[in-house]
């Protein structure tokens, strides 16, 4: 409820004519007050008996003077509208004191000296028993530190504004559900138990809904800059969270600069350019409310998210914001950049000289942030080295390494269909992410394809520059059969994916026949086959069930088989329109090694037990793990319709 206090007894007595007070109190006025474009016919007495300043005036004129006494005060806090009020206090006429006048009322007793020296209970301490009961109020004490505005150097002199801006600090620091202050905003406000009726007048007492962190949120964004500032510093400093410091910064910005909600879409990018008059300020006051927003921000990682850090570094960006300003909010995004959105990376070029559409390089910048961050997380997070297959059995300190390579990978899709992207700027930016970090190259992989369709020109030396940023061991089926048949790639290069197909064949097959063999040892050392006669039926049953499963691989091994012959089949193609590999292929012995893969030419095993073996290889293992590796793949490789 809203602080007021009556001051007076007498009935109203001033009244306005034109630019004119008059009082009505049927005597003659004997002195005339100017206070800016407004004169107050008054009297002498009332006035001195409150004012040492207007008392030692009063005494300057001679008592034998005919001409009325004229007191000027233009540089009253307040100006008229303030003084109007200490003259109603003078005469004793009644008037309330609010949080809207109390500032200006407490500075216009101090400017007139209107001490306890000129009557007991003057306006000086009557103002200030009532500030006192402001600061206990929230609302109150909002209304009263905005209109410090108008008054600001007295205001400060008297430690006003900062006496209001800690009794804020301290409310919004505290447990609001240990203390009965009112606080404004939607879903905020206390409900009375007597609210809710039940039946027939019966009322129940009702619990105040709960209060979230965020409620001093909106109250405070209504602060001009200045203030504002002061008091989330004063905030900070009582030992709040960041997060809750961040939040309130969000909203102020969404609040204050229009452009902070523009999407970064080229579609949009028109109606958010410099020289928008949308919240009424100029590009100059925007910047500079930018830039001191950006300074406010928390350092801790995590306390803001990475959406408003990049709409402002955008914003920033339009606005052609300090360096400083720039550079710190690349710093954060760097930070924890394993949080952000591709939608949210795409920066449209705001450079003077713009070369592509998109801010690769302000990119880089973020990414050198962030492996440098991730560096120092890995080297202070354990206090020994960390081999290559820790790193990418996806511990702790790789997976944010892990997600901003699917984020990289994401981003150079997106940029690759620029014509104007040079080579060196997409090799850096798709280098810096280390070869352990991803565990499936599909998303370099479809990167450097699109770039090789929006870049038909390159030579085949640059073709194989940007294809050594892909590892061919680790493609997916479905990427390493894309790439057999992909007429972009340089032939070394689908030479290669076939010869690690055909080498993860035979390592699976390998790998079946010893598993075969250490479950035959075990299951019977001394060769001969032994089946108790209580466990018999047992025995038989799984006897059949290995046999199913013995069927069952032979069968997907023979589409493995018929699928390498393919592959040889299409390079054989290949070969014979580009010419000059054929002795590359016999160093390698393709042909020859090719026909174990033939079905044709299959020859079988003397036994059923060695076929079973010789058909039951670990292909499948193989097969289903490369599937399982193409699943967890954030940005695994689809079949491309431009192709």
């Amino acid at each position: 409820m809203a602080c007021i206090m009556r001051l007076g007894s007498k009935s109203e007595a001033f009244h306005l004519d034109g630019q004119t007070w008059l009082c009505s109190t049927g005597l003659s006025s004997d002195v005339i007050v100017e206070v800016g474009e407004m004169s107050f016919h008054l009297h002498k007495f009332p006035l001195l008996s409150r004012s040492r300043v207007m008392e030692n005036l009063i005494k300057d004129y001679s008592a034998e003077d005919e001409k009325k006494c004229v007191l000027q005060f233009h540089d009253m806090p307040g100006g008229a509208k303030t003084f109007l009020l200490v003259a109603k206090f003078c005469y004793g006429i009644r008037f309330e004191l609010t949080a809207l006048n109390i500032v200006s009322l407490r500075c216009a007793a101090k400017y007139l000296q209107m001490n306890e020296d000129h009557g007991e209970g003057n306006l000086i301490t009557q103002t200030e028993n009532f500030l006192n009961e402001i600061f206990s109020n929230w609302t109150d004490s909002i209304k009263a530190l905005e209109t410090c505005e108008e008054v600001l150097p007295s205001a400060e002199e008297l430690h006003i504004v900062s006496r209001c801006i800690n009794s804020l600090a301290m409310k919004a620091c505290a447990d609001l559900s240990l203390f009965g202050w009112p606080v404004s905003g939607s879903g905020t406000a206390a409900q009375s138990p007597e609210d809710i009726v039940l039946w027939n007048g019966i009322s129940a007492a009702v619990k105040p809904p709960p209060v979230s962190e965020d409620w001093w949120y909106e109250d405070v964004s209504v602060l001009r800059l200045s203030l504002y500032k002061r008091l989330i510093l004063a905030v900070e400093s009582s030992g709040i969270k960041p997060e809750r410091i961040a939040g309130s910064l969000v909203h102020y910005a969404k609040k204050h600069l229009p452009l902070l909600g523009r999407q970064s879409s080229f579609q949009n990018w028109d109606h958010a350019a410099p020289g928008s008059t949308v919240s009424g300020l100029s590009d100059a006051d925007q910047r500079n409310l930018l830039e001191e927003i950006v300074a406010l921000i928390p350092n801790q990682s995590g306390a803001t998210t990475i959406n408003f850090l990049l709409r402002l570094l955008r914003t920033s960006m339009i606005l052609h914001a300090s360096l400083s300003c720039q550079e710190k909010l690349e710093k954060q995004i760097g930070a924890q950049l394993d949080q952000a959105a591709l939608e949210d990376l795409l920066i449209p070029n705001m450079g003077y000289s713009v070369e592509t559409l998109y801010d690769i390089d302000c990119v880089q910048r973020i990414l050198d942030h962030f492996v440098l961050v991730d560096n120092e997380a890995v080297d202070s997070g354990s206090n020994y080295i960390v081999d290559e297959g820790q790193l990418m059995g996806g511990s702790h300190p790789m997976t944010p390494m892990t997600l901003v390579a699917n984020l990289v990978d994401g981003y150079l899709a997106e940029v690759a269909p620029d014509v104007n992207l040079k080579l060196p700027k997409f090799q850096s930016l798709a280098a810096i992410i280390p070869d352990y970090a991803r565990p499936l190259d599909d998303g370099i992989y479809r990167a450097i394809d699109i770039y090789l369709k929006a870049h038909p020109w390159l030579t085949d030396s640059e073709r194989e520059q940007i294809c050594r940023l892909m590892n061919c061991q680790k493609l997916s089926l479905e990427a390493s059969t894309h790439a057999t048949q992909n007429e972009r790639l340089p032939l070394r290069v689908i030479v290669q994916v076939l010869f690690f197909e055909q080498l993860r064949l035979r390592t699976s097959i390998a790998g079946w026949f010893f598993v075969s063999d250490n479950l035959e040892n075990s299951q019977n050392p001394s060769g001969n086959l032994e089946i108790p006669r209580n466990n018999a039926s047992a025995h038989v049953g799984t006897t059949q069930d290995h046999f199913l499963a013995v069927d069952d691989i032979m069968e997907r091994v023979s589409e493995l088989e018929k699928e390498c012959l393919s592959m040889k089949e299409e390079l054989e193609k290949l070969v014979k329109t580009k010419g000059g590999w054929n002795i590359f292929l016999k160093k390698f012995s393709f042909k020859s090694k090719s026909k174990s893969c033939d079905p044709k030419t299959a020859k079988p095993s003397d036994s059923k037990k060695s076929r079973a073996y010789d058909s039951n290889t670990s292909a499948t293992a193989s097969f289903t793990s490369g599937r399982e590796n193409h699943k967890k793949g954030e940005y695994g490789l689809q079949v491309w319709k431009e192709n």
